[in-house]
């Protein structure tokens, strides 16, 4: 798992609001990131393919998470060729009626019951199939064909 380190608030601080998550760039966190996936993916069928429009989000310095959050999102959605959402929320919303709520995706503490089709992994033959990997793990195996993968998923158990 890659991880980015963030300099966190404490004290009188307390929380901070996203928009304020400093990247703790005393540690060359992008350059390990960049050489872990050239290591785990330069055998992978699209990496060379993918890898001049990836390589600046860990050349390029950020100072803000949500800085460097955008510009991978973007960054995935040309890949994927599909649109980047332009639409921000302006605050926090304990509850939303008029879009699907998946927030709770993103909690890396709990289990996310999806059902996910298998697709061919550059170290499937030794581990099987490892679902949830990341988007970047079915950009490099699957290329051109990510798009549509993700299309056939099934999303029923966003419904719960």
């Amino acid at each position: 798992m890659l991880t980015i380190p963030i300099r966190h608030a404490g004290g009188e601080q307390g929380r901070q609001k996203y928009k304020e998550v400093h990247i703790d760039n005393s540690y060359q966190w992008q350059r390990q990131h960049w050489r872990s996936l050239q290591t785990a993916y330069r055998t992978s069928p699209f990496f060379e393919f993918y890898e001049e429009d990836l390589a600046p989000l860990f050349e390029r310095r950020f100072d803000f998470l949500l800085d460097f959050n955008f510009n991978a999102i973007a960054g995935i959605c040309r890949c994927l060729e599909i649109e980047m959402p332009k639409r921000k929320t302006s605050g926090y919303k304990p509850s939303v009626s008029c879009y699907q709520d998946a927030r709770f995706l993103v909690n890396a503490k709990k289990a996310v019951p999806i059902k996910q089709l298998n697709y061919v992994q550059v170290f499937g033959d030794r581990h099987g199939f490892i679902k949830n990997a990341s988007v970047l793990d079915l950009l490099f195996n699957e290329g051109s064909r990510a798009r549509d993968y993700l299309q056939q998923q099934d999303l029923n158990f966003l419904h719960v």
